[in-house]
This record gives structure tokens, C-alpha cells and sequence, in this order.
């Protein structure tokens, strides 16, 4: 099994991405191939899941447009990504949150996530 993992990683190079988990907001930037031109768009929303490991991990982001939830599952080495940015740390309890679908307006705000720092308490 540690010889099947190690061509894997020869073949597909995961690119560096921030870790961010369920809860966190980000914005995936990635190239759009339309004919011969390319462009980049962002993809900014929730992380609902990530599912996977290694080469074949993939997360998926949901985000509310124009009143209608989309959601989008990228492949963590997918060539197309360019970057990913962690713009807020989500509180939550769950590996998958699938409940926000259920969810409209205020009721689907997640809690941001305190950070604790050990020099303001001294």
C-alpha cells in the first residue's frame, strides 16, 4: 500500500493548499477555459465537506447567489485551482454540515472561531 501512495504522489503532485476544514469560509480562485481564452474567477463560500485523501481529496463550497444556494465540489489536485484563500475560521461540530442547506438568512451564519491569545492574558 506504501508503494501504490508513493507513485501516486509522483504522478500527482497535491499542490499547497491552506488547511481549512467544515464551517471555515474561502475563496477558490480557478481558470475557466472558454475556446481559446482563459480567465480566472473566484468561488467564494462555505466549506461544507471535505471527502478523500491525498490525490484524490476533494471539498465542497457552498455559497447563496442571487437567492438560489449553489454549491461546487473542486478536487484538491485539480490542475484548474489556482489558489485558495482562508478568509474566516467556522465554529462548528460536524465533519459535514449539510444542514446550511436547510438553512435561509440569518439562520445560516456560522460562528466565527475565537482565537486565543496567550500574550493578552499576561
Amino acid at each position: 500500500m506504501n508503494r501504490i501512495k508513493e507513485l501516486e504522489k509522483k504522478l500527482n503532485p497535491v499542490k499547497e493548499i491552506p488547511a481549512f476544514a467544515a464551517g471555515d469560509s474561502i475563496t477558490v480562485s480557478y481558470k475557466i477555459v472558454e475556446g481559446n481564452k482563459e480567465r480566472i474567477q473566484e468561488f467564494a463560500g462555505v466549506v461544507i465537506q471535505r471527502k478523500g485523501s491525498a490525490a484524490t481529496a476533494t471539498f465542497t463550497v457552498r455559497k447563496i447567489s442571487g437567492g438560489v444556494g449553489v454549491e461546487r465540489i473542486f478536487p484538491v489536485s485539480s490542475p484548474f485551482i489556482e489558489s485558495v484563500v482562508v478568509t474566516k475560521r467556522g465554529k462548528v461540530r460536524r465533519a459535514r454540515i449539510f444542514y446550511l442547506r436547510s438553512l435561509t438568512g440569518k439562520a445560516s451564519r456560522i460562528q466565527e472561531k475565537k482565537r486565543f491569545i496567550a500574550e493578552a492574558t499576561k
